[in-house]
């Protein structure tokens, strides 16, 4: 779907999709030849297509970057134009089927089964006549090149590079970056940091912009003017936490663009990510802009 007849769209969200397969309310995790039946269940796309909806339901004009398979990959697309998304870019790979990531929660633990599938393609979709935006949110692994050719073109960057492409690497390339949402586990693994304050202070030494270190059930915390700045979430029965760190990074994002103080864009990424966990799934109890509170945090 193009939302203009140029193409263009306000932001470009260019990462790996999956096919999310949600499972909760085990009373245990299943052991090597043991089955165990989940309670709940919900399918629908995931890793950047969480993102790309999320900024799409607040209003914004999205487009999504990405790869799925031609096999199985017309439902992922199909809810991805449902929920306003462009998937003009999205490339079909023949022959193969969509990434798939199976995410099963226990009462104290989780665990995540996840298979790259078309994923391993995803370059293939990545072409400068795409950079028709005024800013990129890449959610993949580091690429230099592809972050230069966006820079070039005069887009501003986010990046979201999730914990299996963590590594001290990644702080050379902050720089090009206008804005790095790791969480806690990434960004102790790339500045190999203990503290989120000495987090913050290590990419900051390294030339990045700016950084917010997502801290789970204990909100975000970021470096506004050379200061610690650390905000708590809004208070939300938690049923499912799949995908929270995407739809706080489209709170974030949203209200960055439309101009707000780095205090605000905390404040309404914590709600978003919150809400999107009162239901199964990382999308589905994610707020329209009509929903999210103003001024003090409630639910």
């Amino acid at each position: 779907m193009a939302l203009g007849e140029d193409n263009s769209v306000d932001v470009l969200v260019a990462g790996e999709l999956f096919a999310d397969l949600v499972m909760t309310g085990l009373d245990t995790l299943p052991q090597p030849g043991e089955e165990v039946f989940a309670r709940g269940f919900r399918r629908e796309p995931g890793g950047a297509a969480i993102t790309a909806m999320g900024l799409a339901r607040l209003g914004r004009r999205t487009g999504l970057i990405g790869a799925v398979g031609a096999i199985d990959g017309g439902w992922v697309l199909e809810s991805l134009w449902r929920g306003g998304v462009d998937v003009s870019r999205v490339l079909h790979v023949p022959g193969e089927h969509t990434g798939t990531s199976v995410a099963i929660s226990g009462d104290n633990e989780r665990a995540f089964l996840t298979w790259p599938g078309a994923n391993t393609h995803f370059m293939e979709a990545f072409d400068d006549s795409a950079l028709l935006a005024t800013h990129l949110h890449w959610s993949a692994p580091v690429d230099v090149a592809a972050l230069r050719r966006a820079r070039a073109a005069g887009l501003s960057i986010s990046l979201d590079i999730g914990f299996a492409s963590a590594g001290p690497h990644v702080l050379e390339v902050l720089p090009l970056v206008d804005w790095f949402f790791p969480n806690e586990s990434e960004a102790r693994r790339i500045t190999g940091e203990t503290g989120t304050e000495a987090m913050l202070r290590a990419f900051s030494s390294a030339g990045a912009q700016g950084v917010v270190v997502k801290l789970g059930a204990r909100g975000a915390a970021m470096l506004a003017e050379g200061k610690y700045l650390q905000q708590a979430p809004p208070p939300a029965e938690a049923i499912d936490t799949t995908g929270a760190g995407d739809c706080f990074d489209a709170g974030f994002l949203d209200t960055w663009l439309n101009g707000g103080a780095v205090a605000e864009c905390l404040r309404i990424a914590n709600i978003c990510a919150a809400f999107s966990t009162r239901a199964l799934g990382g999308i589905a109890g994610f707020p329209s802009r009509d929903e999210i509170p103003r001024g003090a945090i409630e639910l």
